[in-house]
Formats: C-alpha cells, structure tokens, sequence
C-alpha cells in the first residue's frame, strides 16, 4: 500500500509541475503561427549535407553553368521560403561542401526540391538529409540579411 501511495504522490507532483509552467510574457501568437511554430517556438525542418557527388565533369564551362544555376536554385528556393539556412563549408577531410536547412517537413519532400537544383541532379553534390527539429525563428534570419548584404553573389 505504502508503495501506491509513493507512486500517486509522485504522479501528482510531476502532474503539477506539467500544469505549473510560466507561460513566455513575451509570447506572440500571431507570429509564432505565421511561423509555424509549436507551444516551445520550433518546427520541423529537414537538415541536408551536400558532400562531394561521383560526377567528374571536366568542362569548366558546363561546371560553371551548373554552378550559376545552383545560385540560382538557392536564391529561387530563399524567396519560395523553402530554404531557410545555406552556405558552404570551408576545406574539410569529409568532403563536405556546403549545408541546406530545408522549410519541409520530410525527406521526401527535401528530396523533389533538391532535384531543382542542377549540381545535386548531375551528382555535382550528393546530399545527406535527416529530419531536424530547431527555432522557427530562424525563418525570420533572411529578412535581416537582405539588409545587410552590401553586393549578391
């Protein structure tokens, strides 16, 4: 009996300190919505790699194009607010040349927008991709950017 009773009060106390908890003074609902956010102010995004791809182009111009068109995909996946985060990686042993943070919610669909990109569908990149869950704040990081880049790439 004596162990039912420990149990009960320990289910209380946990119970209460669920119920207990500060709700944010700051909070802002219409913003946590607009961003897609949960009760702690995260989402789900999915996290890519892009490493070094099989492919062995030679033509520097047909390498250059694919590149173009990679800016190109980013600029063009910023503005659609699928992409939130990217940028390269600086020389590493692990073949790692830049990093994506993909507004989606699954692989799948990480996937079919990665294929708009020229250098991951002529295996340029490969991509590594895993579920992440991190701030839907960092959606807002780009409107700041744009004001604090002095030329584009």
């Amino acid at each position: 009996m004596r162990k039912i009773l420990i149990a009960f009060v320990l289910i209380i106390s946990f119970t209460k300190i669920g119920i207990s908890q500060d709700t944010n003074p700051n909070y802002n609902k219409k913003l946590a919505d607009s961003l897609g956010a949960d009760a702690f102010g995260m989402k789900e995004y999915v996290f890519c790699i892009l490493k070094t791809g099989p492919a062995n182009i030679t033509d520097k111009y047909k390498l250059n194009q694919l590149f173009v068109g990679h800016m190109e995909n980013i600029n063009k996946l910023a503005e659609a607010g699928k992409l939130v985060v990217a940028g390269p990686f600086g020389k590493n042993d692990k073949n790692y040349r830049g990093l994506f943070i993909l507004n989606v919610k699954t692989i799948e669909e990480a996937k079919v927008l990665l294929q708009t990109d020229p250098c991951v569908r002529e295996k340029v990149f490969e991509a590594d991709l895993t579920p992440w869950y991190g701030s839907a704040a960092i959606i807002e990081y780009l409107k700041v950017h744009k004001t604090i880049e002095k030329s584009k790439i």
